[in-house]
C-alpha cells in the first residue's frame, strides 16, 4: 500500500519556524521527486516547493525563497520542508506529493501520489 505520511504542522506566531515531514512507503521513493503543495481555505492548491529525485535539487516557490528549505533522506524515505520566518500568510494545509522525475514540477495533477495533509498555522 502506497502511503505519504506527514507530521509536524501547528500553530506558531509569526517570525516562528516548523519542519513538516513526509514518511513514504510503498513505493521505489527513491525513483520519485517529492514536491510540497499548500492549500488556504478558498485557495487553489500551490506548489511550494520540490526536490528531485537523483542529486536532490530544490526549487521554490518565490514567495518562500530564502525561508524554506526542503531536503530528502533516502535511508529514511522521508522528506522534510524546514519552514523559517513564517508569515501569517504562509498558513495552510501543507501536502507532500510524488511525482515522477520526468514530469516533477508545479503542476499538481501530474503527481501520482499525496499525503494527507497538515495544517500550519501562523498567527499575527
Amino acid at each position: 500500500e502506497v502511503q505519504l505520511v506527514e507530521s509536524g504542522g501547528g500553530l506558531v506566531q509569526a517570525g516562528g519556524s516548523l519542519r513538516l515531514s513526509c514518511a513514504a512507503s510503498g513505493f521505489t521513493f527513491d525513483d520519485y521527486a517529492i514536491g510540497w503543495f499548500r492549500q488556504a481555505p478558498g485557495k487553489e492548491r500551490e506548489g511550494v516547493s520540490f526536490i528531485s529525485s537523483g542529486d536532490g535539487t530544490t526549487y521554490y516557490t518565490d514567495s518562500v525563497k530564502g525561508r524554506f528549505t526542503a531536503s530528502r533522506d533516502n535511508a529514511k524515505n522521508t522528506v522534510y520542508l524546514q519552514m523559517n520566518s513564517l508569515k501569517p500568510e504562509d498558513t495552510a494545509v501543507y501536502y507532500c506529493g510524488a511525482v515522477s522525475p520526468v514530469v516533477a514540477g508545479w503542476d499538481p495533477e501530474l503527481y501520482d501520489y499525496w499525503g494527507q495533509g497538515n495544517q500550519v498555522t501562523v498567527s499575527s
